[in-house]
């Protein structure tokens, strides 16, 4: 890329041939939009004086990736206590004490690099990983609000270690992903649930019993893991490097790098993520926020574009199988009832239809009366 002299409507920015082949065409989509939509009002630069960098609240999972007894029902109940209350007051919290290595995530990033760095057409056309990749916004946005300065592979778990999925030459990516897929999926089920169990009646975190409750349909075939880049933006002021939005799963387990970037919504304003390097971050989705009857929150987060370095991140997705019915921890429940599936298709719908997710709302029981 090279800069030339800006006018009123362009940005003071060229491509040249020399532009790396691995990038996707961000720049020309953004570029499309600004000449098509004009000069919108900066997405991020809306509301920038109210962030303040925090760190999540910090919770060590150790005692609950131990076996249940031998005395530490108390220290079990503190901890799925202390998750509970972030989850309702935060819908984001950090762990430690998750079993996960940095040896292992640091592998991880390097396949991630080397990933990322094939040509954008062999990353885009040859049915790579499932043929998982996307870039930029998933229905070809129409404005620079819906554009995400980002690229990925969202891959379901079952094609991971599947004949069918094509790893093309990065012949050590399979193992990995599968070695991270694994100890994502006993955070997440660890996490999980414990906080089913602090819903039930009497709060007796009993885990058995809170395993049973927790909605069926959630196991290795039925997941996702998404590896995730986030180039350098010469128009960082403008643009996102994720939009606004909340997760469609029941929980996220996420490994981000030291760039930092994600941002979430706390009491009406944004709050930027202090990177820990030994945690890994988990956030309640839709459907746990259903299941819990609202006292869980799935909170609206972003990843803001950086001018200057590339960013990478990992992130484990507990879902249910499309028919799954998603169910309510008790009645009365305020969302009416509908599967995973059902919930996948309206979101896309209304993404196509509008360029924003509506999400809940759509199911809410005085909705279904309308």
């Amino acid at each position: 890329m090279r800069y030339v002299a800006a006018t009123p409507t362009m940005p003071a920015l060229t491509t040249t041939t020399a532009e790396s082949a691995a990038e996707p065409p961000l720049a020309d989509s953004y570029l499309d939009l600004l000449r098509r939509g004009g000069i919108a009002t900066p997405p991020r630069t809306e509301g920038r004086c109210c962030v303040q960098e925090r760190e999540l609240p910090l919770i060590d999972l150790s005692c609950l990736q131990q076996r249940s007894g031998g005395g530490g029902g108390s220290a079990r109940a503190a901890c799925a206590d202390a998750m509970a209350r972030a989850a309702s007051e935060w819908g984001f919290f950090q762990v430690t004490g998750h079993g996960v290595s940095r040896a292992l995530l640091e592998r991880l990033r390097a396949e991630q690099a080397r990933l990322f760095r094939l040509p954008f057409e062999t990353k885009a056309k040859a049915g790579l990983l499932n043929g998982s990749y996307r870039w930029g916004a998933p229905t070809a946005a129409t404005s620079l609000r819906h554009l995400s300065w980002s690229e990925a592979f969202h891959v379901p778990l079952a094609s991971i270690s599947g004949a069918a999925c094509d790893f093309g030459d990065l012949s050590s990516l399979r193992g990995v992903m599968q070695e991270v897929a694994d100890a994502m999926s006993r955070v997440a089920k660890t996490v999980a649930v414990a906080l089913a169990g602090s819903l039930l009646q009497g709060g007796g975190h009993d885990e058995h019993e809170a395993a049973a409750a927790f909605p069926a349909g959630c196991d290795e075939t039925t997941c996702y893991l998404r590896l995730n880049r986030y180039p350098a933006c010469p128009f960082a002021a403008d643009t996102f490097g994720l939009v606004p939005h909340t997760d469609s799963d029941f929980l996220t387990v996420l490994c981000q790098d030291h760039v930092g970037g994600l941002q979430l919504l706390k009491d009406g304003r944004w709050v930027a993520v202090k990177p820990r390097p030994d945690a890994l971050i988990v956030n309640i989705g839709d459907l746990f926020q259903a299941w819990s009857n609202n006292r869980y929150k799935s909170v609206e987060h972003k990843v803001v574009a950086n001018a200057t370095a590339e960013r990478f991140s990992a992130a484990y997705f507990l879902c249910p199988s499309y028919d799954s019915p998603v169910g309510t921890c008790g009645e009365p429940s305020p969302y009416r009832d509908f599967t995973f599936g059902e919930y996948r298709r309206k979101v896309q719908e209304d993404v196509k239809r509008t360029g924003r997710k509506i999400g809940l709302p759509n199911f809410l029981k005085q909705q279904s009366r309308q």
